[in-house]
This record gives C-alpha cells, sequence and structure tokens, in this order.
C-alpha cells in the first residue's frame, strides 16, 4: 500500500491538477455553472477519487470502487428514441424499448440542470473504433472522477494535438446521483440509459455501473456501422499470429472461455470484447479491457492478474481482512466482479489495435446437455444459424432454482446490444463468408460431455491451435446426425475417441435422445425470429433452413418437459 501511495503522488507532481480546457465551450448543451475538468490524466482522477472517499488503492496501487445498487447492466431499462431515423430499422421489442423524442428532450434538460448544480463535473475526449476511416470521436460527461476513468482505460486515448481540435460525434452524460420520475419520465424505474440516434447523445441516470457507458457506445455502433459503412460489428475477441499474421475471432457467451482462449502467447491481441470486421481489416472499438475477476488468479489468467495496477479500475471486490489485498473469490457484492484497464497494460498485443479480415472464427459454447461435440466445422448457413442461435447453458447447482441444464440464447452473442434484426447480422456474416470461403468456422464446445465430465482446457487449447495451424484442413470427417456438423476423426494432441460426443454416452440411444432435446430447444429460440419482420427487407430470413431434423409440436411439449 505504501510503494502504491508513493507512486500515485509520484504522478500527482507530475500532473497539473485541475486544469481546464479553455477551448471547449459547453454552453450548447445547456450547462453554465458548474466547473468542468478536461481529460485528466488518470493519476489526477484518482487522486480526486481518493480526496472524495469514493475509492481505494489495493496493494498493487489499481483504484477500487463501489458502483452502489447497480453491480451491472439493467437491460430492462435501456430505451432507444423512436424517431425518423430509427423508426423502420430498430428492431423494437424487449430489448430495444422505444422512448418519446419530447421525453428525451424534457429528460435531459432536467439532467443537465441537476449536473449544472454539482460542483463539478469531469469531461473525456476520447475515440471508439481503432480504424480511423470508421472511428466515432466520443465526450463522456460524468458527474464522478472514476467514471472519467472508466472512460479513459475502455475508449481509445487521442494525443493532446487531437483533443485540442476535437469536436465530437456523440455525446455521453452519466449522473449516476439523478434520479428519473417513473411517471412523468415515463421510465420503468429511476435508473435508465437512453440512446438518440438523430441527437447522437447517450443520457444515463440512476446507476453508477460504468458499464452501461462502454456498452452505450457499443450498441450505437452496432446501428451505425452496419447501416452506414457496410462494416459488421462483433461482440467477439480477437488476435493475430505473431508469425502469420492470420487473424482469428472468438465469440462466446460469459463462461465459455473466450477471454482465456483469445489469450494466446504465440498471438497477439486486438481486443478483448468489441470490434468492426470491414472490407479490409478487424479492428478493435475499444482502447482497454473490462474484464471479469471473479475467481481471478496469476495461474489461470496471467495476463489479467498482471494488469491491476496503477490506473486500473476494479469494481465491486472485496478486500481480505486486515489488508489491501483482493479477495476475488468473495462474491458477496456481486459475482460480476470487475477490472478496467488500457490495454497497453497486456503485453503482446497489436500496437494500432488492427488485423486482416479473419482466417479462423471460432464460436465457443459452453453445452451442459454433453452434445456437442468438442470442436466442429461449419458450413456458411450453419455459421450464419449458430451466429443467429448464440447458445450456451448453464450448469445445475450454479444458480439458485437450476437444478438441470438451462439453455441459453443470444442473438449475435450479443443480443442486448443489438439495435437492427439479428438476421441483419447475420446476413453481413453470410455475405463475408461466402465471398472469402477459405475462412473457417469452428463450433466448439468448452462444457460437458455425456459423462457430466468438462472438457480439459488442455484438449480444447490443443483443438484450437490444431485449427490455426491448419492440422484440421486435410483430416477425414465423420457427419453427427442431428445437429449434422462435421467433426474431425483425428487431432493433434487430443485422444480421437472424445472427438464425437456420442462415445462418452452410455449408449447411443440415450446419446440421440438428449441431441434431440437440444435440438428442440434450438428450434424453439429460433421461432421468434420467423415471427418478426427483419430492419431490411433484403434480409428476410437469410436462413430457409436450420440444417436440424423437424420436430412437432407434441415432441417438443414432451422433450422440453
Amino acid at each position: 500500500m505504501q510503494l502504491a501511495a508513493i507512486y500515485l503522488h509520484y504522478h500527482i507532481l507530475m500532473e497539473n491538477l485541475g486544469v481546464k480546457n479553455p477551448t471547449a465551450d459547453l454552453t450548447r448543451l445547456g450547462f453554465n455553472k458548474i466547473t468542468a475538468y478536461w481529460n485528466e490524466e488518470p493519476a489526477v482522477l484518482i487522486q480526486k477519487t481518493l480526496q472524495k472517499g469514493q475509492g481505494k488503492l489495493n496493494n498493487t496501487g489499481a483504484l477500487v470502487v463501489k458502483t452502489g445498487k447497480f453491480t451491472g447492466r439493467s437491460p430492462q431499462d435501456r430505451y432507444i428514441v423512436k424517431d425518423k431515423q430509427t423508426a423502420e430499422l430498430v428492431d423494437w421489442g424487449k430489448i430495444n424499448k422505444a422512448y418519446c423524442p419530447e421525453k428525451f428532450a424534457a429528460l435531459r434538460e432536467k439532467v443537465i440542470a441537476y449536473l449544472d448544480n454539482r460542483w463539478e463535473m469531469y469531461v473525456r475526449d476520447a475515440y471508439a473504433g481503432a480504424n480511423p476511416d470508421y472511428r466515432l470521436k466520443v465526450r463522456v460527461i460524468a458527474e464522478f472522477p472514476w467514471q472519467s476513468l472508466f472512460a479513459n482505460n475502455m475508449f481509445l486515448r487521442p494525443s493532446k494535438t487531437e483533443i485540442e481540435n476535437f469536436e465530437p460525434d456523440w455525446t455521453v452524460i452519466s449522473v449516476p446521483t439523478f434520479m428519473a420520475d417513473v411517471v412523468a419520465d415515463e421510465t420503468r424505474q429511476s435508473n435508465f440509459a437512453i440512446i438518440n440516434f438523430s441527437t447522437k447523445e447517450i443520457l444515463i441516470g440512476g446507476t453508477a455501473y460504468t458499464g452501461e457507458i462502454k456498452k452505450g457506445i457499443f450498441s450505437a455502433l452496432n446501428f451505425i456501422l452496419p447501416t452506414q459503412h457496410d462494416v459488421l460489428p462483433m461482440h467477439c475477441s480477437a488476435n493475430v499470429g505473431n508469425e502469420n499474421g492470420d487473424t482469428s475471432l472468438f465469440f462466446g457467451l460469459s463462461g465459455t472461455g473466450k477471454t482465456t482462449l483469445s489469450t494466446d502467447p504465440n498471438r497477439k491481441l486486438i481486443g478483448d470484447d468489441e470490434h468492426g470486421w470491414s472490407a479490409d481489416s478487424v479492428f478493435n472499438f475499444e482502447g482497454g479491457c473490462y474484464a471479469k475477476c471473479i475467481d481471478l488468479s496469476a495461474e489461470k489468467e496471467p495476463q489479467i492478474y498482471n494488469a491491476i495496477k496503477f490506473g486500473a479500475l476494479l469494481e465491486n471486490v472485496i478486500f481480505k481482512a486486515h489488508s489491501s489485498e483482493i479477495d476475488y473469490e468473495d462474491i458477496s457484492i456481486t459475482p460480476n466482479t470487475r477490472v478496467s484497464y488500457p490495454i497497453h497494460h497486456i503485453d503482446n498485443i497489436m500496437p494500432d489495435s488492427m488485423g486482416k479480415p479473419p482466417k479462423n472464427i471460432f464460436f465457443l459454447t459452453f453445452d451442459a446437455f454433453g452434445v456437442l461435440p468438442p470442436i466442429s466445422k461449419l458450413n456458411t448457413e450453419q455459421a450464419m444459424y449458430h451466429f443467429v442461435s448464440g447458445y450456451t447453458a448453464k450448469v445445475a447447482g450454479t444458480e439458485v432454482g437450476i437444478n438441470e441444464p438451462k439453455a441459453a440464447f443470444s442473438a449475435c452473442f450479443g443480443a442486448p446490444f443489438l439495435p437492427l434484426h439479428p438476421f441483419d447480422y447475420a446476413k453481413m456474416l453470410g455475405e463475408r463468408l461466402e465471398t472469402y470461403p477459405e475462412i473457417n468456422v469452428w463450433l466448439v464446445n468448452t462444457g460437458l460431455n455425456g459423462s457430466g465430465k468438462r472438457m480439459k482446457l488442455a484438449y480444447t487449447r490443443a483443438m484450437i491451435t490444431a485449427a490455426l495451424n491448419g492440422d484440421l484442413n486435410d483430416v477425414d470427417y465423420q457427419t453427427e446426425p442431428t445437429f449434422e456438423l462435421a467433426i474431425p476423426t483425428t487431432c493433434p494432441n487430443v485422444p480421437a475417441n472424445l472427438l464425437n460426443p456420442a462415445n462418452s454416452w452410455p449408449t447411443e440411444a440415450a446419446y440421440e435422445t438428449a441431441a434431440k432435446k437440444l435440438s428442440a430447444l434450438f428450434d424453439k429460440n429460433y421461432e421468434q425470429f420467423n415471427k418478426k419482420k427483419t430492419s431490411t427487407p433484403s434480409s428476410d430470413n437469410p436462413l430457409a433452413t436450420n440444417g436440424m431434423h423437424p420436430i412437432t409440436e407434441d415432441e417438443l411439449k414432451e422433450l422440453t418437459m
């Protein structure tokens, strides 16, 4: 702790505390009285957080804060303003809830007036998108200094010269202590996150969870890039081979191993969460990482563990008793403990956060039913189908009330952040796969087999490595009958009997029953897409069939009871 404090004060001496941007003018937004601190260095923001009693330093110098009532995003309280620009394009429903333009204007005025009467605010100018052809200039106006530190960590940092002439494309205003009036403001609760594509603003109130800032801009990019630039936005990690420079993408929901498997000493990290795929590049949207900390250790995830140092921001973690050391196993506040840090806290990264279009794409799933193969190769139609499905499963006993495996689906592996219909994104993926048939798409099950045992991480890594090295290009394949997946019969450093999931079941009939049940759950999830119109006429159901055997309604009821 003493070393961290010395390090902090050294940095403070190097900075000009409280310097304002003399050319900035926030009056057009309605601010008139408040003191605005512009683009402060991390050391200054950390010092201010400590002075306000809003955080503490841990033994490695990272800042530790609590986000209060909300320790995660609140998807039911996220809205998009419905107007001429969005009315026909947005996929309205439970995920994309419509908000009235007039109500937004009134609420925005109240938020700004509230913040204008506070003591101070923190302004951060940043970029979203490493490719300069498609990046957004983002201005984040925050109530707390540690929110500005988060923005500094997570977005791309302009040079001092670029900041001098910075004019934002988008503005985020985040005021955690402002509470909406649910009657007057027509919100579900006192917290809210509202995106306005016409005014290019994101309004956040009633919650201090920093992920709302990050995912607000990600949602904006998920609308802008496909509709205006033919760029496919993706909720995935990406890396590049040290020697060949080949790019790989890793899609997967929480718990599937996306972060772990994309961390490879033989490959440079582009980014861990949000990327765009243009005609000639894969590029990171962000300038940092926002990693989960639950059960974090130097042995399991050394890069993340070692990145937690001065400048990093830990959220909702617990100190060990009488210590400044973090107990990463303690989830008494939330299982969603998090750390944000700039990407340069990690070794072996792509300096420009960009790579070529991908050579390999991995869809990671934790199949708790023990049905899907540990690795299988997908054709274009299957890739689009599994992309739209975004499947994983929860294991019995992991959550209260879950007594048997439970399927979870999130379209395109990021449904909460998709303003457009999922078919719009799937169509873009399919077009790229048809244009570049040399791209390999793999479905990787990091979950269980028929005996209830999880696939060993060493074997999963060996399969990923084999796919990356081209060792699976010329081997024989067999077809799994229910999902019609192509399974390699051999893979270096993996026992051959593990490759076909049926081998792990006591009988073939038992496997077929389980496979048919999972297939039914896929079909049931897919029904929602056939009932809804897509955002653009050209993307009407690009998946005429899912490649699975049809199942009757009676069979579905029997299998899912």
